[in-house]
């Protein structure tokens, strides 16, 4: 391969793109936005993931694992702000003990440093935490990944790549010269197409000619924020124990690298595929998502769960009810509204959700379907796995 096409600027595209270049290749990357990091890159949480909850051997547990280390070096390297302070899991409940020691296990198996605390030592950590056990993971940190993103583009453009915002893509055409892709911009011609395109990844891969293995359906997570008086309620990361049939962590806390507290996501049906509110609606987008047998099988499986989501994001009240499980002394007029972001959730037809990262090739091609949470932590392994997927292309 010695050029390559990539759609999709976030964070995975770019990291694609700067090793690519830096290898010498000629490469060309595609971003419909004005910026890099426009969608989920930019709107998640900013942790640097340690992978206690994948499964072990997958490619989240074996990405997380590297990518936890490599994201931390990149940052040092590259003067990033990022702290490694390690966070707290927190079961709240006698219920829930049994799936924090599944964790701790999981954990255990994927090499991730940490261990169970009481309740005493849990609040050494954080004073103000309800715990009747937790797992103390040692190596989660938090990052700025939109100046990663744009660092690397920084970067790959130094080595030669083009990097194009602004360049929807409208066509691709595989030839037995290479691939052609007609975008806002141009055309590129290329040895291979790379779609890291995210939200829209599926769409891309129908453009080009591919049936994915699964659809895109995005679910908006919505957050809050701690009023500046109240940050000190909170020293760094406080997780609850997941729900092991959902692919969401639960509404967890979260001290930046601004030093201010996240308090969520939930996670909501949205009616866009870029939809940060209720009222962004393409009418195309959610009839897609509504009427795909994959989502009308998962939503009757979870219908308790689903309503209580949706009820949480209209309610301030019952936002900080989920807080003040994990810290009692937050009550409703200590939070206020904040972002939300986008995750573009890769489900079957059978109403299974996509658990692992897919990266679906074909014949001069390669589709990244999925790359959820911790992609963004793991974003430099997975660009050395796609670009020695790439090569074996050829």
């Amino acid at each position: 391969m010695r050029s390559a096409t990539i759609v999709g600027g976030g964070i995975l595209g770019l990291a694609v793109a700067e090793r690519l270049a830096r290898e010498g290749r000629t490469v060309t990357l595609l971003e419909k936005e004005d910026r890099w990091a426009a969608h989920q890159t930019g709107h998640n949480s900013g942790v640097i993931h340690a992978g206690p909850y994948y499964a072990p051997g997958s490619l989240k547990a074996e990405m997380c694992r590297a990518g936890n280390a490599s994201m931390a070096a990149f940052a040092a390297e590259h003067g990033i702000p990022h702290e490694i302070g390690g966070k707290l899991i927190v079961a709240t409940a006698e219920k829930e003990l049994p799936g924090l020691d599944r964790l701790a296990e999981r954990a255990r198996a994927n090499g991730v440093p940490s261990r169970l605390v009481g309740p005493e030592e849990a609040r050494e950590f954080e004073p103000e935490v309800a715990a009747v056990r937790a797992l103390r993971v040692e190596t989660t940190g938090i990052v700025d990944y939109a100046a990663v993103s744009r660092r690397l583009a920084e970067l790959a453009g130094e080595h030669g790549a083009e990097l194009l915002t602004g360049a929807r893509v409208r066509r691709v055409a595989v030839t037995g010269a290479g691939v052609e892709v007609e975008h806002d911009r141009g055309t590129s011609r290329t040895d291979v197409l790379i779609n890291c395109a995210g939200l829209q990844a599926d769409r891309v891969a129908r453009l080009a000619g591919i049936e994915p293995e699964v659809r895109i359906v995005p679910f908006r997570g919505e957050y809050y924020e701690l009023k500046e008086e109240r940050r000190p309620l909170v020293r760094g990361l406080i997780y609850p124990v997941p729900d092991p049939d959902l692919p969401f962590l639960g509404v967890h806390l979260t001290r930046g690298v601004d030093g201010g507290v996240h308090a969520g996501p939930n996670a909501v049906l949205a009616l866009a595929r870029e939809g940060y509110r209720w009222s962004d609606i393409r009418l195309g987008d959610a009839w897609d998502a509504a009427t795909y047998p994959g989502f009308l099988r998962l939503a009757r499986r979870n219908l308790g769960t689903g309503a209580a989501e949706v009820a949480r994001s209209f309610s301030r009240t019952l936002f900080a009810r989920s807080l003040a499980r994990l810290v009692p002394a937050l009550q409703r007029d200590d939070i206020v509204r904040a972002g939300s972001g986008v995750r573009a959730q890769a489900m079957r037809r059978d109403g299974s959700l996509a658990d692992d990262f897919v990266i679906q090739p074909a014949a001069r091609q390669l589709h990244v379907l999925n790359a959820p949470s911790p992609a963004a932590t793991s974003s430099l392994e997975i660009a050395a796995h796609i670009v020695a997927a790439a090569d074996g292309l050829d």
